[in-house]
Formats: structure tokens, sequence, C-alpha cells
């Protein structure tokens, strides 16, 4: 006390308020080593009894400590946080992402296991007995192929199988319900008829290997589009008692959509941290006030999906890369022996075709440069271009640091040059739309171990107004980059004017008043 009587009020609260966590920590009876394991472990708060005893971070779901910085995850004694009883405290990663979208120590983030989908969540599904189980499965639309879970999508279609193969035995049967959130869809152009996104989104989810969905909805987090239809869903499935399970890839928008829905049944919901980088959520988040009665609402870590060209990438490429904005065609009238580059990190070849003329139309972040030239010019590009003009990845060492690049090759027909007939989408990156009347033999060039697909095309559509040969960016870039060229052109005639102030007024004046 002898300390504290030394501190300043504001300073003596967070203080007092870490001492009783850290008393709270030492009354405990467990041994060291076992609240050491808890506070790496990602089961957050779904066990009620731990989540008593180790206090959980209501942000990411992650035990919080106030011991030691260099462990997940420490208090964030924030004065303010104190003061507001309706802002309950949260760890320091989540203070850090919410005000300066960063994470706090990048180191510490090794320090937690991968979550362990099958043990934590899997078992729980695959249970025949116990609370009725809703899965509600999240995937962005844009990024489709990428953010679908194909473990969890065959798990749980497994266990459907079974449990419905038991109950019919007349055994215990607890068949879970599985709900296809697609999100992000005002990310969209607004001409897309919702019939035709709904018939593809269905195709893709048969083909991601989930075999019966219970219900599908498109909304949009961001303008409350199709909440109401969810949450009356998400209620009536859960019923009384029920488990919901909100599973998906990292970014996929889980604990955005989450936020959504308690602001608009208007509970008293804990925000969950988000944060356009991708593990934003530790552990299981117990939700309240979203579902009635005794139904439970759990937010999951997001799922590692390795082959998602975003895991590989640092937060200001992240950011890049990121679609954020109503995306916008930019399309190419391309002939057989040219290239097209998205940054430096995916490239289309068109190597074989007996076409004059074949429409390729880039779907992408719009933050990310284009290039348009021949493919023998391809290598050079590589060595003189990456990680300066063609970003990211952010300089050159960060080239050498994502590995090789690898070929895929891909046979592809069409029947319109008005319309795109097949997409080729790079997961966590975007895709090439191409428009043709004939075939064609393409090679697609990105890092190995990024998953690439051939699919039917999303959006249909392309631009009129074609990009043209070399480097291009966006206009949102254009518009950015005039007007911050346009502020260093202020600045630099008010310092040129200051500077000019201050030369005259250093000069001696003669006698006469004159200089």
């Amino acid at each position: 006390m002898l300390v504290a009587r030394n501190l300043s009020p504001s300073k003596l609260k967070p203080l007092f308020y870490l001492s009783l966590i850290s008393e709270s920590f030492s009354s405990q009876p467990a041994d060291s080593t076992l609240q050491q394991n808890l506070l790496l472990s990602r089961e957050g708060n779904y066990d009620e009894g731990t989540s008593q005893s180790l206090h959980v971070c209501p942000g990411c779901g992650v035990y919080m400590q106030d011991s030691n910085p260099k462990e997940p995850e420490k208090l964030n004694g924030d004065v303010n946080l104190i003061r507001k009883p309706e802002k309950p405290v949260v760890c320091g990663r989540c203070h850090s992402l919410r005000h300066y979208g960063k994470v706090k120590d990048p180191t510490v983030e090794n320090l937690l296991p991968d979550f362990d989908f099958d043990h934590t969540v899997g078992r729980k599904l695959a249970s025949t007995t116990g609370a009725r189980s809703v899965v509600l499965m999240v995937v962005d639309v844009v990024d489709f192929d990428g953010s679908f879970p194909r473990k969890v999508a065959k798990l749980v279609s497994k266990t459907i199988e079974d449990n419905s193969a038991a109950w019919k035995k007349g055994k215990s049967g607890n068949v879970p319900r599985v709900v296809l959130v697609v999100t992000k869809i005002d990310l969209l152009p607004n001409s897309l008829s919702p019939t035709r996104l709904e018939h593809w989104i269905r195709q893709r989810a048969r083909e991601g290997g989930i075999n019966k969905i219970t219900s599908l909805h498109m909304v949009s987090a961001l303008r409350d589009w199709g909440l109401k239809n969810l949450v009356d869903d998400i209620i009536e499935l859960a019923g009384p008692r029920g488990n919901v399970w909100a599973v998906g890839a990292q970014n996929a928008g889980k604990s955005t959509l989450i936020n959504s829905i308690g602001k608009y049944v208007g509970g008293k919901i804990t925000q969950l941290t988000e944060a356009p980088v991708p593990g934003t959520t530790l552990g299981i988040v117990r939700v309240e006030g979203v579902l009635p009665s005794q139904a439970k609402l759990f937010d999951t870590p997001g799922l590692l999906h390795p082959y998602q060209i975003t895991t590989r990438l640092v937060r200001d490429e992240q950011k890049l890369v990121h679609m954020s904005k109503e995306l916008k065609p930019r399309t190419y009238r391309i002939k057989a022996g040219h290239s097209i580059h998205i940054a430096g990190l995916m490239r289309l070849d068109i190597e074989e075709t007996s076409l004059d003329t074949i429409y390729v139309t880039v779907w992408a972040s719009p933050y990310l440069p284009l290039h348009m030239g021949k493919v023998e010019n391809a290598c050079k590009m590589f060595q003189d271009h990456f990680g300066r003009q063609l970003q990211p990845p952010i300089g050159e060492k960060r080239v050498q640091e994502l590995g090789n690049w690898a070929r895929r090759e891909f046979h592809v027909s069409g029947n319109s040059w008005d319309s795109s007939s097949v997409d080729i989408a790079a997961a966590g990156l975007g895709w090439f739309a191409i428009g043709l009347k004939g075939d064609a033999v393409l090679g697609v060039w990105t890092y190995e171990g990024v998953d690439v697909v051939l699919r039917n095309s999303l959006i249909p559509y392309r631009s009129y107004t074609f990009e043209v040969a070399g480097f291009t960016v966006s206009k949102i870039v254009s518009q950015s980059d005039k007007a911050l060229n346009k502020s260093h052109q202020r600045n630099d005639k008010k310092m040129h004017s200051k500077a000019l102030s201050s030369f005259v007024e250093s000069l001696p004046l003669t006698s006469n008043g004159g200089i």
C-alpha cells in the first residue's frame, strides 16, 4: 500500500482492479501447471465451471492473466474501461486491435496452440445425446471456396448421416442442423440476381462436402440485410435449450455477424472484437443476450486454411488484399501470348486459343495493382517489379519469403463474349472471370500451396471500359493518390512561404527603415 499511496487516483483504480484479479487467481486451489495449461487453452468459456474460476476475455475468448506480458493474454487496465461498467475489460490484444488495428505483441501469438475443432466442437456435435446442435456455417461470399470450411462440412455431414441412421433404428440420434450463412453480400454488384446467387452457392456448397443444408441465408452484417430471417430461423431451430455453434474460416466475418445480430435483437450482448486481420477470435466465446430461454450461442476461433494466400501475408499486405468495398470489374480484352498479373500474387497466361479475343475480368481488392503484358516478359516482371510496382509482397525480401511459384493448367470453354462463363479463383485473393466463345488453354501461376479452383462464374458481368496494357490501379487508388499529391503540394507551398518569411525577417534593416 506504500506504493499505492504515491499514485494518482486515475492510476490507483486499475491497479486495485488488477490486484483483485491477481488475488482471485492466487486463491484458486488448482496446481500452477494446470493453470498455465488453461491459459494456453482455446476452449474459452464453453465450460461454465472453468470460465468462473479463470477470467475469459469477452472480446476474443482467451484466458486472461495479469502477471506476465509475454504470455497470452495480459489484462487491459484502461482507466476509461474501468469507469464504465457497461464496457467490460478486455485483454491487451483486443484493446490494441480495437483502438490501433494491430496485434499488441505478435510474438505471443505463436504461444497459442492451433484451434482443434474436432476435439473442442466436433465431439460435441457428434454426440448422440445432449442439447440440440445447430451449426452456423459462416462463409465469405467473395472468397467462397477459400473460406468454405470443408473439414467441418465433411464432419457434420457424416454426423448427420450416422445419427439419422441411429434415430431411424429407434436409438438416440441428435442430428445437427446446418445453417449456411453467406456474408458480405454487400460487396457484390447490385445487378446480380439473388436467385442466380443462391443456385451458385448451393452448387459450390455441395462440391465443398455438405450434403444437407437445413437453411441458407445471404446476409450483410454491415447493412443489416437478411438478419431478421436469420435470427428467427436460429431461434426456431435451437429451441429452448439448444447450442448454436458459429464456425468458419479466419476473417470470414463470424464475430461481425454476431455483433450485428446482437444489435438487431437489442440484447445486452458483449461486443466481440472485430479486425480486418485473420485469427481475431482466440477461444470459444459464449455470447449472452441473443437467444431466449436456456439456448446458447458460441463464437468459435476462425479455422486456419493454409491454402488461403492471406495466411502467408503480413498485416500490411493483408490490408491491401482485404475486400471491404463493393467490387468493381476491371476488364481486359486480350489475345494469346499475353498475361495479366494481380499484384505480385497471381498471374494468368493465355497460352493457346484459336480465338482472336478473350475477355478477362479481374475481381479483387481495388488496392491491388494490375499489369498486362506479353508472356515472354513474365520473368523480367518478376525480377524487376515484384515487391516494387507489384505489391504485395511489400519489398524484395518478402518476395523470397513467400516461396516459389507453381503453374496450374486449365482448359476452359464458353459460349459468349458478352458474359463470363467460368472463374479461376485463388483462395484468399480473388478471381479471374473468363468470357469467350470457344476453347482456350490457360496457365495460372501463384505461390506453391495456394488453392486455385475452376468454377462456374459467380458474377457474369464485365466492364465495357477496358483496361490498357502496362500497369494500372483502380480509380479508388488513383483518386487517393491525387488527393495525397494535392496535400503534399499544399504543404510544400506552406513550407516555402514560411521559409521565405523567415528569410525576409532575418535580413538587417538600414537606419532609414529600408533593407
